[in-house]
């Protein structure tokens, strides 16, 4: 950890990852938003999981509400970065026993922290999630090639509104509403590419395969049955590699399921935490 982050507050970690808690379960669950996104995008689930748990949301630095002067560019060049916001946060709160649910990169984001800290955490439940987006030859298939990658990320640099019209609709599925792809085209607008692009570039071009056997605590794998991003094979893989997954194909396009099909996510999720609905 920088020696900057050592000097925290409690209200330093709360106000730099605007991080909001709500509900009166028992248990607690964390919602952790994807890659150009913010605590906002799980408005969808997080009323009816407050019936039943402690619900903590929050940004990550650089995104949404988050304190910007608090980024760290060396901090924040890899995932690992924002796994030690996540401990950071959880601390600052004095959770245990945490159902940690990730979006996309916050899967494995959730996964480093989780191994990072095991006594934290309690189950892992990953939406539409990807240990690697790169095609690695016959190795792995994670669905793009390393120069497609590249020419998306240089897009940011030329045409950052073109390259968020763009990757909206691919992510949220040309099926679904104008109103939800707009939102998130306005979320990676919003976003700096200051903050964004080494996001994305921690995103895209990493790979953590390598860590899926060494995870130990039970995982829900949900994986939509077309999404752009993260193939149903992806999802397949995860299973095979990690101990304690259970794998489920929702019934839905795109790379959103939380905000597309939230009451398909919610039935999966009460299932696999024994919660009576």
């Amino acid at each position: 950890m920088d020696n900057a982050q050592l000097s925290l507050t409690s209200e330093d970690i709360i106000s730099r990852n605007n991080v909001r808690v709500t509900g009166q379960g028992k248990r607690t669950i964390v919602l952790a938003h994807g890659f150009g996104c913010d605590q906002n995008m799980w408005r969808f689930m997080w009323p009816a999981l407050e019936k039943h748990f402690k619900v903590v949301v929050f940004d990550y630095v650089g995104s949404g509400k988050s304190r910007l002067f608090s980024y760290d560019k060396k901090r924040y060049q890899a995932l690992d970065g924002y796994a030690q916001d996540v401990i950071e946060v959880c601390d600052t709160l004095g959770l245990e026993d945490v159902i940690f649910v990730g979006h996309s990169v916050s899967s494995i984001i959730g996964m480093i922290a989780s191994q990072l800290r095991p006594e934290l955490f309690s189950k892992l439940v990953m939406v539409c999630p990807s240990p690697c987006f790169l095609n690695l030859g016959s190795e792995y298939s994670g669905g793009f090639d390393k120069e497609d990658l590249e020419e998306l990320i240089n897009l940011m640099d030329k045409n950052y509104i073109g390259w968020a019209n763009y990757l909206a609709p691919l992510v949220m599925g040309q099926s679904h509403s104008e109103e939800l792809i707009n939102e998130l085209s306005g979320s990676f607008c919003s976003t700096d590419p200051k903050y964004s692009k080494p996001f994305a570039q921690a995103t895209f071009f990493s790979d953590y395969r390598s860590i899926l056997s060494k995870e130990l605590h039970p995982c829900l794998i949900l994986q939509s049955a077309n999404d752009s991003l993260a193939a149903v094979d992806v999802g397949e893989y995860m299973k095979e590699q990690i101990p304690n997954a259970t794998f489920e194909i929702i019934d839905g396009t795109g790379h959103c399921l939380h905000m597309t099909e939230p009451d398909k996510v919610l039935q999966s999720m009460y299932s696999f935490l024994n919660i009576p609905v």
